[in-house]
């Protein structure tokens, strides 16, 4: 380290900095299509009425179970492909790749049920905080857009699960080719269903559910098309052995629970929301939303970047390249980010007109906006570190992060001062703050300490990764 002059440390600096940007905007790109595809469902549903907002909002709380239980296989199938590329056993990037996808396709299909028996019930079940008016238009929209949405749940899993793989190789342009022409036909098709432009028919709300359903298979056909093309590094293998699958399982779990309970507590939360009255609730929707498409698409990018470089480093054996990268990348993360919510913030309402006309839920939007605009940094920070300490295959530490940010945080601050307390819907803007002050905090000692080095290469050294290409099963 004495021997290391200042230039030679910044020109090191630039040099990750520029690999994690070459990484990262293919993945920014492609997020920027996808959050403006979830941002046109609510300003069409805005166009309708607040009770398709917070519809749209609510069910969309469910349908992130199924988005996150693809995530979380797709983490471990990118940890397990980023690894296995950097150690050249592409046997067992090839046999994690098509056993992660046989798992995301059978999953699918709880959700599928869930969706067609339990629907209505699952909107309802949020009724008794709201007044029984506003409640009923809800859950007449959210019921069959949720109804809807849940039919394509093996195809997001294989959305998400072949998008990582192929990330995990190196290769982030060919899913931003495929996603971005699924996102933009998805937000001509939610424009064209719910309105009736040209021969389409008029489905309202359900339009934007059927776009997005019908875009999500789209998807899914085109990545399991690209994988078995000369388009991938990656092919299909007969699935045998456990090691790789156990593996998968074991990364992914705390990944799934991670997102899961993140969706159980904006249960309460948008419940405690809806009391406050629905145009909060539909305000905080849009908030969050537009913190989603201004900085979320960066912070995106650069946790995927960081992934697969720290991944890759671990499995060329450059422990200490791979927690440069991951302290570098979270620093480009939270520059970046930064200066587009300063913007974000001072113009909060005038962008928030873009979502609604009702002069209260712009006033309460206006507020969350601005809340995520100075979290948007944190995020940020957090998101990198999180991604970096995935591609050491450590997945438990953001679980827990997440666990105690969410349900003391946001979800405690928020009843306590909010319900309890009587400051209201200040509260919930005070939350969303302290939320992600916890976890950049927690996560980043956690980094620090490195014990995720030794996690990572003790998991490729049992599937075999460390030997060669050679499927560890084989032993």
């Amino acid at each position: 380290m004495f021997g290391v002059t200042p230039a030679l440390a910044e020109r090191r600096f630039w040099r990750v900095w520029k690999r994690v940007f070459g990484l990262s905007w293919p993945v920014m790109a492609e997020q920027v299509l996808r959050t403006l595809m979830r941002t046109t469902d609510l300003i069409v549903a805005g166009l309708f009425s607040p009770a398709a907002v917070a519809a749209v909002g609510l069910a969309d709380i469910y349908a992130r179970f199924p988005l996150r239980f693809g995530i979380g296989i797709g983490d471990a199938a990118i940890a397990l492909s980023s690894q296995d590329t950097g150690a050249g056993a592409t046997a067992n990037r090839d046999q994690a790749v098509t056993q992660a996808l046989l798992i995301g396709i059978l999953g699918g299909i709880p959700f599928m049920v869930f969706g067609y028996l339990f629907n209505e019930a699952a909107i309802a079940v949020l009724g008794s905080f709201a007044e029984a008016g506003a409640i009923a238009e809800v859950v007449d929209y959210g019921s069959t857009y949720l109804f809807v949405i849940m039919l394509s749940a093996p195809a997001i899993h294989v959305n998400f699960i072949a998008a990582r793989s192929i990330q995990g190789t190196g290769d982030t342009r060919t899913p931003m080719v495929i996603n971005g022409i699924v996102n933009a036909f998805n937000i001509c098709a939610t424009v064209g269903l719910a309105f009736g432009v040209g021969p389409l028919p008029e489905l309202g709300v359900v339009g934007i559910a059927a776009a997005t359903a019908v875009a999500d298979t789209a998807g899914a056909i085109a990545f399991l098309a690209a994988i078995r093309s000369p388009v991938s590094a990656l092919t299909y293998v007969r699935p045998r052995g456990v090691v790789i699958g156990k593996q998968l399982v074991l990364i992914s779990w705390p990944r799934i629970a991670e997102g899961l309970s993140e969706m159980i507590a904006e249960f309460p939360f948008n419940a405690i929301l809806l009391s406050f009255g629905a145009e909060v609730n539909a305000a905080y929707h849009i908030g969050r939303r537009m913190y989603q498409q201004v900085a979320s698409p960066l912070a995106r990018g650069y946790g995927v970047g960081a992934n697969v470089l720290v991944g890759q480093a671990l499995g060329e054996g450059k422990p200490g390249e791979a927690y440069y990268t991951g302290w570098a990348a979270t620093g480009l993360s939270m520059l970046t980010v930064g200066g587009l919510c300063a913007t974000l913030f001072v113009f909060a309402e005038t962008l928030v007109r873009a979502f609604t006309r009702d002069p209260v839920t712009i006033g309460y939007a206006t507020g969350f906006a601005r809340a995520y605009a100075i979290a948007a940094v944190l995020i940020a920070g957090y998101i990198v570190i999180a991604g970096s300490l995935r591609g050491g295959s450590e997945t438990l530490s953001p679980f827990v992060s997440r666990m105690i940010g969410t349900f003391v945080f946001l979800l405690g601050v928020t009843y306590v001062f909010g319900v309890v307390l009587g400051y209201g819907v200040t509260a919930a803007y005070l939350a969303v703050i302290l939320d992600f002050v916890f976890r950049l905090g927690f996560l980043g000692v956690v980094f620090y300490r490195r014990k995720w080095v030794d996690r990572g290469t003790s998991m490729m050294t049992e599937r075999g990764t460390l030997e060669g290409s050679a499927t560890g099963d084989e032993d």
